[in-house]
């Protein structure tokens, strides 16, 4: 990922780090040696998935924000300019995902069932974790406390603000269970190229 984002243009990465930070901070030192300077931001207790924004200082007035189990192709450069064009304060990369269910799925009114859908398939716009964001969130955000990244869309939401959704349907992987490492890694593999396109 981060050689994808030095790729599309990005000058610097501010990592947040927790448990275990030591690892990927010996890992990734300041970042020279992939050429991206690296800062990190440290949390005595988890704060979540949006809460260590309020440690920061120096936020750009437009800036990228991802989870950092994503394997994907998203072009970051595109979906900044998209952001920044739109004047939203959040836009979310989207991603049309099939959820298949693996049973008889009942429509019912009370005690009557009204159909019986066998082992259906549903299609969600599903979030792909990558983000783009003003800066003007901040106000939202409270600081030293818990806050995730779905407590920030619906507060902007029922404050009236504009939140863009920016669809996708490139390669697009989360690789938050032992399952999808195991995909994530066979991708890789198989898409190195276009993954990382600098790639030697």
């Amino acid at each position: 990922m981060l050689r994808q984002l030095k790729a599309a243009g990005v000058t610097e990465a501010l990592i947040s780090v927790g448990h275990l930070a030591e690892l990927l901070e010996a890992y990734l030192r300041d970042g020279s040696r992939l050429g991206l300077p690296i800062r990190y931001v440290r949390e005595d207790r988890p704060l979540g998935t949006i809460g260590p924004l309020a440690l920061v200082n120096d936020l750009p007035e437009h800036f990228l924000l991802m989870n950092g189990d994503v394997l994907t192709d998203l072009d970051y450069a595109a979906l900044f300019r998209a952001h920044v064009s739109s004047g939203a304060m959040v836009s979310i990369s989207t991603y049309r995902k099939k959820v298949p269910i693996d049973l008889g799925v009942l429509v019912s009114d009370a005690q009557r069932v009204i159909d019986y859908i066998e082992k259906p398939t549903y299609t969600y716009d599903v979030s792909m974790g990558v983000y783009a964001l003003s800066n003007r969130v901040l106000e939202y955000i409270p600081r030293d406390q818990y806050f995730d990244f779905p407590s920030l869309i619906k507060t902007l939401l029922a404050k009236g603000h504009f939140v863009n959704a920016v669809s996708f349907d490139g390669i697009w992987l989360d690789i938050g269970r032992p399952t999808d490492y195991q995909e994530a890694q066979e991708t890789f593999s198989a898409l190195r190229s276009k993954l990382l396109p600098d790639a030697s």
